[in-house]
């Protein structure tokens, strides 16, 4: 099972990340967040991170210049998607660079309704909790709401993973609602302050 480390500021931890194996890297381009990196890692900085983990922007609304601007500036390798993009605009960032759209869930939600019209726009999808802003809530998500309607298209799993998780996401794996599930997305509950990780 692939893992993203989300949230993270500091290229001494992006290399020990990745002396870890783990498979991504998440910056957070989004000013509002506490984890917000564009004033703590330069793009040379960036460009200076080794090794073979993927860096993945996390944007939140961004414009399609400024996105692809950052994208060159600091040689990302993918993007998630965080806010309320259009289909039209997660596939014309699709034609530059794998796309990942994440959609924050409540229980009440249709998850085929919502992810149906970004299945031939984007490369994977991630599923968050709901919460006031926009973001990662820290909160835990039911992945049983998945259950009822399995993805059909590769998928991150987010939204308040812990350590306690791993046998859960194992037995998760083996059903039909884990059969797409592509990685885990950890951020807050591996913290010792934000965006600062426990390795």
């Amino acid at each position: 099972m692939k893992i993203k480390v989300c949230g993270t500021t500091l290229p001494e931890q992006v290399n020990a990340l990745d002396e870890m194996g783990i498979t991504f890297a998440g910056f957070i381009f989004y000013p509002k967040s506490p984890r917000y990196m564009r004033q703590k890692i330069a793009p040379e900085k960036m460009k200076q991170i080794k090794g073979k983990i993927a860096k993945v922007g996390v944007f939140v609304n961004e414009t399609y210049d400024d996105l692809m601007k950052t994208v060159d500036e600091y040689r990302l390798d993918m993007v998630q998607l965080h806010g309320d993009e259009t289909p039209k605009y997660c596939e014309k960032i699709a034609d530059y660079i794998s796309v990942i759209k994440a959609f924050r869930l409540s229980e009440n939600d249709s998850i085929e309704w919502m992810t149906k019209p970004y299945f031939d726009v984007c490369d994977f999808y991630m599923f968050d909790t709901l919460g006031a802003g926009y973001g990662g809530t820290g909160k835990k998500f039911d992945w049983n709401m998945l259950q009822s309607s399995p993805p059909r298209k590769p998928y991150f799993l987010s939204g308040g993973i812990e350590p306690d998780d791993e046998e859960h996401l194992i037995e998760f794996a083996k059903t039909d609602a884990g059969a797409k599930l592509f990685a885990v997305d950890i951020n807050s509950k591996f913290e010792i302050g934000a965006g600062v990780k426990e390795t």
